[in-house]
């Protein structure tokens, strides 16, 4: 493992770049957190999604994560329903979401030297809309969303995808990720991953 202080090493042989949105390109766990307890508040489920576990389960879709709290709290709450309510709430939050700066600075040193992509477990609205707040769309070729493929994180999905539009193998990309499930999915596909933990200390593996 190195610190990515040494980005060169990170970036030996990599001829594309992936990057994961929430929690890697910007600081929006946050409001995302808040969007959910919203969300399960309107549908009467106060309190079963604890920061923690919502921590954990980054980067996965929405309507898997509310079907995994169903099973573990005996509820019947209609997934998309709840993802439709989440990304309401998530919108209203938009003006606290800002960039994580060392990330950020990356993606645009690497523009127009690399392809890059944004490979999301979240929904094409609400990470499209997050990213023209902030001025980063046209840093990126590609944005896929768990919309675009069959299996969300940590299956490889997204990241293969990714891959695949922007014309470059999968073990030549280089994934930037800060989620365990985001990890082992870029992992899945081939990738060499720089994991994101906050404060931001970069670290490849």
């Amino acid at each position: 493992m190195a610190k990515v202080g040494d980005l060169e090493l990170a970036m030996d042989g990599v001829e594309a770049v992936i990057f994961d949105c929430d929690g890697t390109l910007v600081n929006s766990m946050p409001a995302h957190f808040a969007a959910w307890c919203d969300a399960l508040a309107y549908y009467g489920a106060e309190n079963v999604f604890q920061e923690d576990v919502f921590y954990a389960m980054g980067g996965r879709p929405t309507t898997d994560i509310v079907v995994e709290l169903n099973d573990e709290y005996g509820l019947k709450l209609d997934p998309e329903a709840v993802a439709m309510k989440k990304r309401e709430a998530f919108l209203v939050r938009l003006g606290s979401v800002d960039e994580i700066e060392e990330v950020v600075a990356i993606a645009r040193k690497l523009r127009g030297h690399l392809p890059m992509a944004v490979a999301t477990g979240g929904t094409r609205m609400a990470v499209e809309k997050t990213l023209q707040a902030l001025e980063l769309s046209d840093l990126f070729d590609e944005v896929v969303t768990a919309e675009d493929v069959a299996d969300g994180k940590p299956a490889p999905d997204i990241y293969l995808k990714a891959a695949e539009l922007l014309g470059v193998a999968p073990e030549k990309c280089l994934a930037f990720e800060d989620a365990p499930a985001g990890i082992m999915a870029a992992q899945r596909a081939g990738m060499k991953v720089v994991v994101v933990p906050a404060p931001f200390d970069l670290i490849a593996s």
